[in-house]
């Protein structure tokens, strides 16, 4: 849910760096509204090719600009990015600029090294195939799962994961954490199947993203669900939504899509709200608990950055949505979530799903669920602030793994 941060940085920061002294990887990290956001530089006589790990961004190609023995200035026009740098006892000590902001960035060698054991290792116990699917103009590319065992003669339950906010890869790589392929598979070997994608404009996805709203990626993803039932392989064609993602599994269930769905930390209050908490809680944790902040503020500050997602975000209300689910529902949060909290959220949600005359819920596998302790991603915290996602190795807990598997099976 990348968009929902308060401060905002773009992530994808074409620098360069040659000299006869470097070569190979250099690594740093810049200090951007309250987060570490680590960028990796790979030398090679004179090219320079440059990662951004925690957006899941490899590869990209960095122009070199001023270069001595000692001392290194380039510039990115498209991003207005400016990076001087100097060689220091080893290290490259330099100040990075764009859009007006300016930080210190050090960069010292060697690749950037995280712990993540619940990343899967191939080889998989199970079959999958790489797949495209197309809605209009953007064409889809994503990895389909089979669940462990599968010899096409039985029909199993499958989910469409749809990202949170942001062009995201398939797996929603985000710190090295890579949340969507961890859930695929685990489901996989719980006997359901999964199709993760690239959201339009990320990794080999194409579409205007620029243009794209939160209704453009629901259509994305009601494209991808009538690819899973044009294969005739599946029972039931449900949603798994993370954050953002979770919005659009209601607006897949409001328009009857869906067989399931699997809120992810998914908004339940309308977005200019979600901003404010944002917002408030960003104050109270740089040390102003009293700070004073209005939703007219937030949309006024957001309706004059002109830019259309986010002025369909804070319009749209999903209570609407909500209220005309009928299909099961697994509603689930963490109370740490700082991004989406789950006291106004959750609450709001458990309150508009529809329910019988004797109070139950329309459909009766529909669950709400708080996990004590988890934050936005799903992961064991301290204080469910994002600058804490890149330090924790669990990418998600194993709680929420066995429940959503062991929902869907008994579906």
């Amino acid at each position: 849910m990348r968009r929902f941060l308060t401060i905002f940085i773009a992530f994808l920061i074409p620098l360069a760096l040659s000299a006869q002294q470097i070569s190979g990887p250099w690594k740093g990290e810049l200090q951007a509204g309250g987060l570490k956001i680590s960028i990796v530089f790979h030398f090679n006589e004179g090219e320079c090719l440059m990662d951004s790990p925690d957006q899941g961004a490899f590869g990209l190609p960095a122009e070199v600009g001023f270069l001595s023995a000692d001392s290194v200035k380039v510039s990115q026009a498209q991003s207005g990015i400016v990076f001087s740098g100097r060689l220091k006892d080893g290290n490259i000590v330099g100040r990075f600029s764009q859009g007006g902001m300016t930080m210190p960035l050090v960069l010292t060698p060697g690749e950037l090294v995280r712990n993540r054991p619940q990343t899967p290792r191939k080889p998989f116990p199970y079959e999958s195939e790489e797949v495209t699917f197309s809605n209009g103009n953007a064409t889809l590319s994503g990895t389909l799962v089979y669940p462990e065992g599968w010899d096409g003669r039985k029909k199993v339950p499958v989910a469409i994961m749809v990202t949170g906010s942001g062009a995201q890869n398939r797996d929603e790589e985000l710190f090295g954490h890579k949340p969507f392929l961890v859930i695929a598979d685990y489901l996989a070997r719980n006997g359901i199947a999964t199709l993760r994608y690239d959201d339009r404009g990320a990794g080999s996805s194409t579409g205007d993203v620029v243009n794209a709203t939160t209704q453009d990626y629901k259509e994305d993803a009601a494209a991808g669900l009538e690819f899973l039932r044009s294969k005739g392989d599946f029972n039931k064609v449900g949603v798994i939504g993370h954050s953002e993602g979770g919005s659009i599994a209601f607006m897949l269930g409001a328009q009857r899509k869906v067989d399931f769905l699997v809120s992810l930390a998914g908004p339940g209050v309308q977005g200019d709200s979600i901003l404010l908490l944002q917002n408030l809680n960003a104050l109270r944790k740089a040390g102003y608990p009293d700070a004073k902040l209005t939703k007219e503020f937030v949309r006024a500050r957001i309706k004059a950055q002109k830019n259309a997602w986010m002025d369909y975000f804070i319009d749209y209300d999903p209570v609407q949505d909500i209220r005309a689910v009928r299909c099961p529902a697994l509603i689930l949060n963490g109370d740490k979530d700082t991004q989406v909290e789950s006291a106004v959220n959750i609450s709001s949600i458990y309150i508009n799903l529809p329910r019988n005359r004797d109070g139950s819920f329309v459909s009766k596998h529909s669950r709400v669920k708080v996990y004590p302790g988890l934050n936005h991603l799903f992961q064991h915290c301290e204080t469910g602030q994002a600058d804490e996602y890149a330090d924790i190795e669990e990418t998600i807990s194993p709680e929420v793994l066995k429940d959503i598997a062991a929902w869907i099976g008994k579906l």
